[in-house]
């Protein structure tokens, strides 16, 4: 079975409410409540294990409000122990993040929490090492906590790489911009994260891969998502467009991390780059269909499978 470490520097408390026609100012009624453990390595990590991969938790928790994580921990193991709570628990609150959702848009209200110490960040640093060493590949996702600074995400990825030749990388912003300086197995930023981040436009495939080739270490894998627009894959060797089924858009959180999912699961289990590529897209298809993250059932991943058109040159 492939294990696979994912670092969750900082977690969050997701409570996604559906309204019907949001209004600004005004009382507005809930359709439906969900709140649920989160953070986009967590996610990610929930689609992995429904895949059938071992996923070690690694990362920090806050010690106040856990009971939410430790319950999925909890029900995912009940028939197979996929999910390893290696995560160092630190004084203070997880944070709690409120999505607004809306005939399919939502709206973020990111809340604050825990501020980690120098004691955490060395204590994550030995502990990470440790495990990467054991595992088939590392996927670091998320924003940075309070008190963890660029600098300590600098030396967390020089660890990591130091360790694991398959390291995986989803962040937005500075953060990328030190993530690229190291050699990566895989990154999977979306069009609007690389504007922010590089002040460039990569809203098609020539673009992206002029991006691409101005980076000082590029990656083996760089996925590029555009949300209906489809994904564009780029190695060394081929570049691949998907484009994905057209689907009933109930939320798109989590879309990205169910895709950075798959993509994972298709590399580690060495399938081909259409099928890898196909599995991926239709994962991510699903999880912008429903609220929740759920691994789409057989029936269900073959028809969105067989909707997903490749391209590869």
């Amino acid at each position: 079975m492939k294990q696979v470490l994912c670092i969750l520097l900082n977690p969050a408390l997701d409570m996604t409410i559906s309204v019907d026609n949001l209004t600004i100012g005004k009382v507005n009624r809930a359709a439906d409540t969900q709140l649920h453990a989160a953070g986009k390595a967590l996610n990610a990590a929930q689609i992995l294990s429904g895949l059938g991969v071992r996923c070690v938790l690694s990362g920090f928790l806050g010690n106040e409000n856990q009971a939410a994580f430790e319950r999925l921990f909890t029900l995912t193991n009940q028939q197979q122990t996929l999910l390893i709570d290696r995560l160092q628990r630190v004084a203070g609150q997880t944070r709690t993040n409120i999505k607004l959702v809306d005939k399919g848009l939502t709206t973020d209200i990111n809340g604050q929490g825990f501020v980690v110490n120098e004691a955490d960040k060395e204590k994550l640093l030995i502990e990470a090492k440790s495990l990467a060493e054991q595992c088939d590949a590392v996927l670091v996702a998320g924003s940075l906590p309070h008190g963890f600074a660029l600098a300590d995400f600098d030396k967390l990825l020089q660890v990591l790489c130091a360790a694991n030749d398959k390291v995986a990388v989803d962040v937005s912003g500075d953060a990328l911009k030190i993530a690229l300086n190291h050699n990566l197995w895989l990154i999977k930023p979306n069009t609007d994260e690389l504007l922010e981040a590089f002040a460039v436009s990569c809203d098609d495939m020539s673009q992206q891969q002029a991006w691409l080739d101005s980076l000082p270490a590029r990656p083996c894998h760089s996925v590029i998502s555009m949300g209906e627009q489809g994904v564009n894959w780029f190695t060394s060797t081929h570049s691949c467009h998907a484009t994905p089924p057209k689907v009933m858009v109930k939320s798109t959180v989590g879309a990205g991390d169910t895709l950075l999912a798959g993509m994972i699961y298709g590399l580690l289990h060495e399938h081909d780059k259409v099928e890898t590529l196909t599995t991926a897209v239709a994962l991510a298809a699903h999880a912008v269909s429903i609220v929740g993250f759920t691994v789409a059932d057989k029936s269900r991943l073959d028809a969105l499978r067989s909707q997903v058109v490749i391209d590869c040159r």
